[in-house]
């Protein structure tokens, strides 16, 4: 009888993770996505320049890059479902503050304090899927992708016609009301146990400092901003530009969605396809495509079937899916995939907030667009060239580890024999 309750006991502890892990990719875009189509009653709300919206759009890549780093030492101190339930909590508390928020740095406060449940879900997920799935990263790095994508998508979606239905000051509704799921993906954390064999320590037994030492870690982090710089100048600038060329709130609102509809069942197969070497450098190449035809379709014709640039531009975002796959299969154990996650995100989120920042100087500065769209399409260049560098079979293990006895050689070579 103890041989079958250990295996139905340790499904339900995986199936328990599995969950947890699903709900809080649910909610790690939320925040993000609900900005966008309401960006320009924010902006009248709030009475800020398009500098300062510029900030908006990239305070979340900044506080992902900050907040990220601090993912690793706090699972190695507490329980890693702790650390995200505390995460989801605080994520829930930031949300109603920058909704209330009557001034600019209140909401600035609300938005960081929004963020630590997206930052600390975003480098420490993929190490939990590499503990608990080895054998399956492929599928949970999908479920939780698509899962991202899902939450983004409803945010998108449903943004304006929230603000529109609350009446005045309605877009301080569209951003509150996403702390209720993220008050329900805390619960679960709350009751996964400690990885059977896990000790607080395994978390910090990669130097996240070695990594630097590891071409394709450095690489993958280049990748990984680029990437990031494309979606947040899709998700913070596109609605708006759509706006201005014509459309309104309801419809931009509506094809910011179609474009993180789209994504959603592409995160759930593209992460299965990358796992396999042959495939990656192909499915860079289709992405880097899409994007440029999408750019320069939603440049040149943005009232023109703009669904299908949005679409191309989806298909190109899957880049990010890709990247997450990467991750793992360029790390040999659970400890280096977390301190492999913290510095490829922590160091791409900001590269990436050069991107929607920098739009939305330009944007002042000139008052055009071609600004956002030539700061889009240098970035997918260098994807392109990072991507391709990243897509080498190599493990970080093992280039950190290479590098280590160069590095010491003459030390021992001094010594007395």
């Amino acid at each position: 009888m103890t041989r079958t309750a250990a295996p139905a006991s340790s499904r339900r502890g995986l199936l328990l993770v599995g969950t947890a892990i699903v709900l809080t990719g649910l909610n790690l875009r939320t925040a993000v996505n609900s900005v966008g189509p309401v960006l320009q009653e924010l902006e009248h709300g709030l009475g800020i320049s398009s500098g300062l919206t510029g900030l908006v759009t990239s305070l979340p890549v900044i506080c992902f890059a900050v907040i990220g780093f601090a993912g690793p030492p706090l699972a190695a101190r507490f329980r890693d479902g702790h650390v995200l339930a505390g995460a989801l909590l605080a994520m829930a508390a930031g949300l109603v503050l920058r909704a209330a928020a009557g001034g600019f740095w209140l909401f600035v406060a609300g938005t960081v304090l929004a963020m630590v449940g997206g930052a600390l879900g975003n480098v420490l997920l993929p190490s939990l899927v590499k503990r608990w799935f080895p054998a399956r990263t492929g599928l949970l790095v999908g479920a939780y992708s698509t899962a991202m994508a899902a939450g983004g998508a409803v945010a998108s979606v449903s943004a304006a016609p929230i603000a529109r239905a609350a009446g005045d000051a309605g877009w301080r509704w569209a951003l509150a009301v996403w702390a209720v799921p993220a008050l329900l993906a805390a619960l679960p954390w709350l009751a996964v146990p400690r990885r059977p064999g896990a000790s607080r320590t395994a978390h910090t037994a990669v130097s996240l400092r070695s990594l630097a030492r590891s071409p394709t870690a450095v690489a993958l982090a280049a990748f990984f901003g680029f990437q990031a710089m494309q979606a947040y100048i899709i998700i913070g600038w596109t609605a708006q530009y759509l706006r201005d060329s014509g459309l309104d709130a309801a419809t931009a609102g509506l094809l910011l969605g179609v474009n993180t509809v789209v994504v959603i069942p592409l995160n759930a197969v593209v992460p299965p396809l990358a796992v396999r070497p042959r495939l990656q450098r192909p499915l860079l190449l289709v992405f880097v495509a899409c994007y440029v035809a999408g750019y320069v379709g939603l440049m040149a014709a943005p009232r023109t079937v703009p669904w299908l640039w949005m679409t191309l531009l989806a298909i190109g975002m899957s880049t990010f899916a890709m990247v997450l796959a990467l991750i793992g299969l360029r790390a040999r154990t659970p400890e280096t995939t977390a301190a492999l996650s913290t510095v490829v995100q922590g160091w791409g989120y900001v590269l990436a907030g050069a991107g929607p920042l920098l739009a939305g100087v330009l944007l002042g500065a000139t008052g055009s667009y071609a600004g956002m769209f030539a700061v889009a399409l240098t970035a997918v260049a260098a994807l392109l060239a990072t991507g391709w560098l990243a897509t080498r079979e190599r493990f970080v293990d093992d280039e950190v580890a290479a590098r280590v006895p160069a590095v010491r050689a003459p030390d021992a070579a001094s010594r007395p024999g």
